[in-house]
């Protein structure tokens, strides 16, 4: 049946069908794959080495005749075409089938009996997707089958190069893409265009003759294929996983020539799935589409018939999820090419690795990628051409990034008195990018190509190549990106400034006594004192802090070292908030320990029997802001706060929480602030340098929306507790809140990202504060930050010089040096779009669509917005399709190698709460998620995305288990597995999960004695514990968040949030699931094209 020809397919975002279950594929036999899943990853990591006697492994692979016309290594085609005229299969290769009569088929998780067979069939390792071409429809040409001994994998690797998964029954081209020689494609590669493969593919069923033969009539020939490699011996119980198994034996059935009756339960085989899987039932795949003819209900394709009585005609078959382009193997792939090299930022126009990757990084001349990252490193020439591609041209710039031991922080360059030296017309700074001439007197700037006059002290003979010969001693004429010293006139009225203050406001008001906050910041910041952020380890630090509690009214305590005792003083007359007291407010820590560590002794004592319910907000950062103004300083306000602001003060608020709202045209209006009180005060915030961090503890609605606009307008953090709990948030809390108050951060700063000729930064996106078009202002700006900036054209650019980026960024340090950190980027500019596609990054693309579509749903219905993304994305992709494969079928879905995760991560966005909510999440909850988007670097945008997967199979040696991708149907009741989110970590553990697994990471050997409610692993004396818990270290030390233990049993309450997670599923808030989204992008690709 033709893709053309099918009643519209339902979109896949609308509410799930009633009377359709979310199917659960159950793999093979019962148990899910999961924990055998380490499934296509290096093929390092497995042991070479025949596969068990009977066992017919990758059945599904061409042989020698199956070369096809090679597919560009820049595209991974996916066939979807119209059927084509159909001829009989000759002799050929070995197929391996599975039979499953209906009763096999299980909804939920399967009963273990079964999942003690030989695990599911995976794709081999070595697989990518770039050559492979997929088919989404219905029944498919037919190409010569052979049956006979299969090539090795080597042979296999290297003969194929493009070919087409279809939807009629399995052939040996089967579901996967070939590896090219080398499995990323050369950034310089030639481009050749995607041709379709030259071959066609099995016969079609014909109505009335089943798709597949009843075991009966198939002879079963011994696997004499090389092509597996595990080690040989009995298939492994299911306890012990291995990647890669092949189907149990009475299931790997070969196919014999000419069509053959089958009985009218028996299923048939999933297109794709070696081995054949069932159908999925309970999880992932979208809307049925309208009633076909001949089917006994309505069928979405690929859906099977799970109807009483049989089905008068074959069901069309899914869309297999291993035959689309896997997350998984990309990261997998690019950690095999890439980690090994050190990445040189010489070479202008290169696409770093990505950010799973890890990787080392010597900066030669453009700025690291952990310090900028950009959505395309080859950028088009002209505004046409940048228009009719869709991509967006953006930077994710993260100024403070923090360098891992093995790399050099930007070196500190002082010119003295005389400052920087800069170009005269556009300001630009001294870079590798300033061409020097007339010997060395003057200088020509590579971004708007203005001559300069050399300063007497700077200057320097040319050597032969006309550069200066101290061009590798100075690391602003060699790196790209460094330091400099910033003189007086770079600083506030002329005046160097003062070293920083830190301000600590706790609210002392009833639910934020009995919650046991009071108590564990005041005992925790008696230690944390001793660990301010200095730059010097040696030294003390300089920064000064200051005390404040509050409810209704102000406390304000005098710490100085000459008292015996603290001193408070109240301010109750919070409508014209001041400050009661200069001296002794804000002090050294060192000089008043004393008095400081009595204050914290004594305020949850005082506060203990307190009935005061009620809270301000809007006073608390004026009397912050108010103490820095009088110390003449920038600085940091530390907010510990409970409840809705609903006393009588400047920036009361009410609590407007609707829950009607969210889906129409005015759910904009809760993501607004409800008054313009706290923007105006954040822009005095701003003036000053008075970052501020919120912490929330709400017990309900606190309405983030609103009390988030000052920490997102002055580059500070908001972090949020629901229901917190002192037992078992304290953990989490108090990492979040050292990181906090320790890391290293800038405060007043300015940022100006100036570009060459022919492009400029049009929009900016992060936490900060902007009076002009130009200058993003930053009361505080720590490690963790990034503003990310969008380019237009205001010109055509040239191939010849590229187009060049400085990012400069003045702060003053938190030792109180007022310094100029620069950051340099050059990327190559192109007149053909196949080069912009070859050079665009993914990840980075994805970090900027998000967050433009999450600022948009402040003033556009969140519906809207929603379509605008899936439109764009649509439209990259048919801008590729039309313009850089080369005619092929309309049923093909081509995607650009580098772009092909573009559908799956742009449905994950779609999905996500802020976009898509499910009933049982907050608006707070939504609001906070929002604000924290804002300013995530394009590593967390990545793992917020799209989770990381890990079976806690063998833990042994340095390296992780391999992850699986993020769907219901990879985990496997006798597994136990770890989900990182990037926010909270989850330990999901199976039903069946083996007792000595248990043992080893619980203590326990039984299922029913895991306690869920623990959010910390015990500490035993085993090496799986070891390396579990040191894993789970590692990920939390990734992160700017520390991350939350969950422990999930299987079938518990809890598996709800856990689930939520499996972006590649449909969701329960009606999000499509990866497969049906895919359908979904193609035809609107198709649409777009016709």
């Amino acid at each position: 049946m033709n893709v053309n020809q099918q009643p519209p397919m339902a979109s896949p975002y609308g509410q799930p069908q009633p009377g359709y279950g979310q199917p659960n594929y159950a793999p093979l036999g019962g148990g899910y794959p999961g924990p055998y899943g380490p499934y296509n990853g290096p093929a390092t990591a497995y042991q070479p080495g025949a596969p068990p006697q009977g066992y017919c492994t990758y059945a599904s692979f061409p042989s020698k005749a199956v070369a096809a016309n090679p597919v560009s290594a820049l595209s991974s085609p996916l066939d979807l075409g119209p059927p084509l005229p159909l001829s009989p299969p000759p002799v050929s290769t070995p197929q391996a089938y599975s039979q499953y009569a209906q009763g096999d088929i299980q909804n939920g998780p399967p009963s273990m009996d079964h999942s003690m067979a030989q695990p599911a069939h995976r794709p081999p390792v070595s697989q990518l997707y770039s050559q492979g071409a997929m088919n989404l429809s219905g029944p498919q040409p037919s190409y010569p089958q052979q049956y006979g001994v299969q090539p090795p994998m080597q042979q296999v690797t290297n003969q194929m190069s493009g070919m087409q998964i279809g939807s009629g029954p399995l052939t040996s081209a089967g579901p996967g893409y070939a590896p090219p020689p080398s499995s990323q494609p050369p950034i310089s590669a030639a481009y050749s265009a995607a041709a379709p493969p030259s071959y066609t593919q099995a016969p079609p069923p014909v109505s009335g003759s089943p798709s597949q033969p009843p075991p009966s009539h198939q002879p079963r020939a011994p696997a004499v294929s090389q092509q597996q490699s595990f080690p040989p011996g009995p298939p492994p119980p299911a306890q012990q996983p291995f990647p890669n198994s092949a189907p149990p034996p009475q299931q790997a059935n070969h196919l014999p020539p000419g069509p053959i009756q089958q009985p009218p339960m028996q299923q048939p085989p999933q297109p794709g799935m070696q081995g054949g899987y069932p159908p999925q039932q309970n999880g992932a795949f979208g809307q049925p589409v309208g009633p076909q003819t001949g089917y006994a209900g309505p069928q979405y394709p690929g859906q099977q018939n799970y109807g009483a009585g049989p089905a008068p005609a074959p069901a069309q078959k899914r869309l297999d999820p291993d035959s689309i382009p896997s997350p998984i193997q990309v990261i997998e792939d690019d950690r095999a090419n890439k980690s090994s090299e050190p990445f040189t930022t010489g070479v202008k126009g290169q696409t770093p690795p990505l950010v799973t990757t890890n990787f080392q990084v010597k900066d030669q001349g453009n700025a690291s990628p952990r310090f900028i990252r950009c959505t395309a490193y080859n950028m088009p020439c002209t505004a046409d051409m940048a228009k009719q591609s869709q991509v967006p041209l953006a930077a994710v710039i993260k100024p403070l990034a923090v360098l891992p031991p093995d790399e050099t922080l930007p070196y500190i360059v002082d010119h003295g008195e005389a400052g920087p030296i800069r170009c005269n017309r556009c300001k630009a700074y001294m870079c590798p990018y300033m061409q020097f001439i007339e010997g060395g007197r003057r200088f020509q700037c590579g971004f708007c190509s203005c001559v300069t006059e050399v300063p007497p002290h700077y200057f320097q003979h040319l050597d032969h190549t006309g550069k200066r010969v101290d061009c590798y001693d100075r690391p602003e004429l060699s790196l790209g990106s460094y330091e400099f010293v910033a003189t007086v006139d770079y600083c506030k009225n002329n005046k160097l400034p003062q070293p920083p203050a830190f301000v600590f406001f706790i609210d002392v008001s009833y639910n934020a006594v009995k919650s046991g906050m009071v108590n564990i910041v005041c005992q925790e910041l008696k230690t944390l004192l001793d660990y301010l952020p200095r730059e010097n380890p040696e030294a003390d630090s300089v920064v000064r802090v200051g005390f404040v509690t509050y409810n209704k009214v102000l406390h304000f305590y005098n710490v100085k070292s000459s008292l015996a005792q603290p001193q408070m003083m109240v301010v109750s007359d919070v409508s014209d908030m001041f400050l009661p007291l200069l001296d002794g407010f804000l002090v050294n820590v060192n000089d008043s320990r004393m008095v400081i560590e009595s204050l914290l002794d004594q305020i949850p004592e005082m506060f203990e029997d307190t009935r005061e319910t009620e809270t301000v907000f809007g006073p608390v950062i004026q009397a912050g802001l108010e103490a820095l103004k009088a110390a003449d300083c920038a600085g940091k306000l530390f907010v510990f706060h409970s409840s809705l602001p609903i006393a009588e003060a400047p920036g009361k608020l009410k609590n407007r929480e609707d829950k009607k709202l969210v889906g129409t045209d005015k759910e904009k209006s809760l993501f607004q602030p409800q008054s313009g009180f706290y923007s105006n005060l954040s822009k005095e915030c701003v003036a000053q340098g008075c970052c501020v961090d919120l912490f929330l503890f709400p017990n309900q609605y606190v309405d983030v929306a609103t009390l988030g606009v000052v920490p997102v307008s002055t580059g500070g953090s908001v972090y949020k507790y629901t229901y917190f709990q002192a037992e078992t948030d304290r953990e989490q809390f108090l990492n979040d809140l050292r990181r906090d108050v320790q890391k290293p951060m800038g405060f007043d700063a300015v940022m100006r990202v100036r570009t060459s000729t022919g492009i400029r930064a049009t929009d900016f996106f992060g936490s900060f504060f902007m009076s002009n078009t130009t200058d993003v202002e930053l009361a505080g700006l720590d490690c963790d930050k990034t503003v990310t900036v969008e380019f237009r054209h205001d010109d055509k650019l040239s191939e010849d010089t590229g187009a060049l980026m400085q990012c400069a960024v003045l702060y003053t340090s938190c030792s109180g040096q007022r310094r100029l950190r620069v950051h340099n980027m050059a990327v190559n500019c192109c007149s053909q779009l196949a080069d912009l596609y070859r050079n665009c990054e993914t990840d980075t693309i994805i970090n900027f669509i998000s967050k433009y579509a999450y600022r948009n749903i402040l003033n556009t219905p969140t519906k809207t917005v929603r379509d605008t993304m899936v439109n764009q994305c649509a439209q990259i992709l048919a801008c590729y399709r039309k313009n850089c494969a080369s005619p092929s079928s309309a049923g093909q879905l081509i995607l650009p190698e580098c772009m092909k995760l573009l559908p799956v991560y742009l449905n994950c966005v779609l999905k996500s709460d802020v976009l898509q909510p499910g009933a049982d999440i907050s608006l707070d909850d939504r609001a906070y998620l929002r604000q924290l988007l804002s300013c995530m670097d394009v590593s967390e945008s990545h793992i917020f995305f799209y989770p990381r997967l890990l079976p806690l199979v063998k833990l042994d040696g340095g390296s992780l288990p391999m992850a699986v991708r993020n769907s219901e149907e990879r985990l496997s009741k006798g597994g136990v597995y770890l989900l990182e989110t990037g926010l909270h970590l989850f330990l999901w553990v199976g039903a069946n999960a083996q007792q000595e697994l248990l043992s080893n990471i619980f203590g326990t050997p039984t299922f029913s004695q895991i306690d869920p409610n623990m959010t910390s692993l015990p500490e035993l004396d085993n090496p799986f514990s070891q390396r579990l818990r040191e894993i789970i270290d590692s990920f939390r030390s990734q992160r700017s968040r520390y991350m939350k233990l969950m422990v999930v049993k299987q079938e518990d309450k809890a598996e709800l949030i856990f689930k939520h997670y499996l972006c590649e599923d449909k969701s329960v808030s009606g999000g499509a699931s990866y497969v049906d989204f895919l359908c979904h992008m193609h035809k609107e690709i198709r649409q777009l094209l016709s």
